[in-house]
């Protein structure tokens, strides 16, 4: 049952990972992530 387990979190990640940076390569949530750094950067 732990095999089964440890497979499906595998699986789990693998698909996370693939979602993950197919949404970084986006130009439009490149820009994004760059705004929201530049947001929390800049002093206070």
């Amino acid at each position: 049952m732990s095999l089964v387990k440890g497979l499906l979190k595998g699986a789990v990640i693998a698909k996370v990972v693939q979602v993950a940076s197919r949404e970084l390569s986006k130009p439009e949530n490149q820009r994004r992530i760059r705004e929201g750094l530049s947001k929390l950067s800049k002093p206070r």
